[in-house]
């Protein structure tokens, strides 16, 4: 097991987010620390940005400098097994620079369960809807599994829809919510998928729901996905995060 942890400098609502203060560090040291504590043999960042190389290098983590041409973590990814050379079969975690709060349990776990599912793509985590409104919070994105906890779609929208339990012009019960699972953002795969994967071009469900995903079905690929083992806090994407996620953290302290 590796983790690559892609950060980049540029962000539309945090400008430099990964290197944001918080709780007396950069964003980024607590993801890099948090990714140290797991099982992994070795965790790299991988940027293209001098200024986060060089913050990086300040708390002594390994840094792989990749393409300011990608346009995503996950060919970010596929340049950094490039480079160090890993096998085929070396199961990668992808995790995000903005997560600093991410469980080290669930970076086991996403890494055993694709270790477990030979015959998956990909693996990924979900929990139950905590609160009635995010079921039809388009940022809460939404799983279905089939019968093996593998993904049969992803959405922005309320799936599957319970025709008899729910409708946009009533409340929906905690009890009915509770009943839909929410995907969590962190990935495992072998280094050849992500290989593979790059090479394909954007799908047109990919591009409707904007998540990066459904490329992944759209290729008849599988996606096991595991109930997560605890429920992590969100990741930072705004100044309300940073001033939850400090207060967090100067909690753990």
């Amino acid at each position: 097991m590796r983790i690559v942890i892609p950060a980049r400098y540029a962000s539309s609502r945090l400008p430099g987010k990964p290197l944001l203060p918080l709780a007396g560090k950069p964003m980024l040291q607590h993801v890099y620390e948090t990714a140290c504590q797991s099982q992994a043999q070795e965790v790299v960042i991988a940027t293209d940005d001098e200024r986060i190389a060089k913050a990086a290098d300040g708390f002594n983590a390994r840094v792989c400098m990749t393409s300011a041409e990608h346009s995503s973590g996950t060919m970010r990814i596929a340049e950094v097994i490039d480079v160090m050379g890993w096998a085929d079969d070396e199961i990668i975690v992808n995790l995000q620079g903005d997560e600093p709060l991410m469980p080290v349990s669930l970076l086991n776990q996403v890494a055993q369960d694709m270790e477990h599912h030979q015959y998956a793509d990909t693996a990924t985590l979900a929990a139950h809807l905590e609160h009635p409104q995010q079921l039809f919070d388009p940022n809460v994105v939404k799983v279905v599994l089939d019968r093996k906890g593998y993904a049969l779609y992803f959405s922005r929208a309320p799936i599957p829809w319970k025709r008899d339990e729910i409708a946009w012009d009533r409340e929906v019960t905690a009890e009915v919510s509770r009943g839909y699972l929410r995907h969590i953002g962190l990935y495992a795969y072998r280094a050849a998928f992500i290989k593979e994967y790059v090479t394909w071009s954007e799908a047109p469900i990919e591009t409707q729901e904007s998540l990066e995903q459904l490329r992944t079905l759209w290729h008849g690929k599988r996606i096991h996905v595991s109930l997560a083992a605890e429920i992590p806090p969100a990741g930072v994407d705004t100044p309300e995060d940073v001033q939850r996620t400090e207060a967090l953290l100067q909690q753990r302290a």
